[in-house]
């Protein structure tokens, strides 16, 4: 079976939550007609809802029911992250989004960058909506956290970095807002001992970045170009493990350790967890992740 066919089996479990978040999130959409539309087909062009889907799903593996607050948060994360996807279009002059027209190659840098920031003020307001200071607080940190992440690689582009210095810009960039997906959900649903949480959905979010970087060389289509990142200057765990040898090829099958690594460590924070479909599922999608 093929990924998307998994990912699809996967998804069809908390289809309800999905369509219901994917309302929250058009309906939140009102700008000028120039770009209404635009913006509309740019965020339900091909999107995983990978984030939405993981807190679903570990929402209802610990028996718990979402809830209007917990599709507005969720619905925020997601806007969260479409925003750093334009904002990021924007900063390394991307053209393709998708396999389609970035907004900045639609309109231009400014009408993007304004886009973005819109996109935000829609994602406070919905988060102030909740009444819960702890969860501001937590997504205010993982903003900090995105935008250092990206301020840091831009000032270390074709500087190798150290193994250390690529997993904290991973955990900025990326797993920080898994783990803030979902310990935010939990929080929302009045749960106070949520560390198990905090460890899955970081290691999930890690295994999901590496596995992207791993991709970033070898997938070979339109969706995702091959090499970009090198050609750009950006140099990930694989050129990381590569060294002084130049071996790519070792250093992505080192790579795939240590994405293993992070499944494995993912999978035992699920341990917690009564046995059900969506505890099953997670641990579908974990193995997912690992098969590159």
């Amino acid at each position: 079976m093929s990924f998307n066919k998994k990912y699809n089996k996967i998804s069809e479990l908390v289809k309800n939550d999905l369509l219901k978040l994917e309302d929250e999130l058009l309906s939140s959409i009102n700008l000028a007609a120039e770009i209404n539309e635009t913006l509309k087909t740019f965020l339900t062009n091909k999107p995983k809802r990978i984030r939405p889907l993981v807190s679903f799903l570990y929402l209802r593996a610990s028996n718990i029911e979402p809830d209007k607050r917990q599709y507005a948060f969720q619905t925020a994360i997601e806007i969260i992250h479409n925003a750093s996807l334009i904002h990021d279009d924007v900063v390394d002059e991307s053209d393709i989004r998708r396999g389609s027209k970035t907004l900045n190659k639609i309109f231009n840098n400014k009408t993007a960058i304004l886009t973005g920031d819109y996109l935000l003020s829609i994602a406070l307001e919905k988060l102030n909506s909740l009444n819960s200071p702890e969860t501001i607080s937590m997504c205010a940190n993982t903003l900090a956290n995105m935008c250092i992440g990206e301020v840091n690689q831009y000032f270390s582009k074709f500087k190798i970095p150290t193994l250390e210095q690529y997993l904290k810009k991973t955990e900025q960039k990326t797993a920080k807002l898994f783990q803030t997906a979902v310990c935010g959900a939990m929080q929302l649903s009045g749960k106070t001992a949520i560390t198990e949480a905090e460890n899955f959905s970081h290691a999930f979010g890690m295994a999901f970045q590496i596995r992207d970087d791993i991709l970033n060389l070898t997938a070979l289509n339109s969706l995702k170009p091959s090499q970009n990142d090198i050609s750009e200057g950006i140099y990930n765990a694989p050129v990381i493990f590569a060294g002084n040898t130049s071996n790519l090829d070792e250093g992505i099958e080192k790579t795939k350790t240590l994405l293993n690594n992070y499944v494995v460590e993912a999978e035992k924070a699920l341990s917690n967890l009564e046995d059900n479909k969506y505890k099953l599922a997670l641990k579908e999608l974990l193995g997912i992740l690992n098969h590159v």
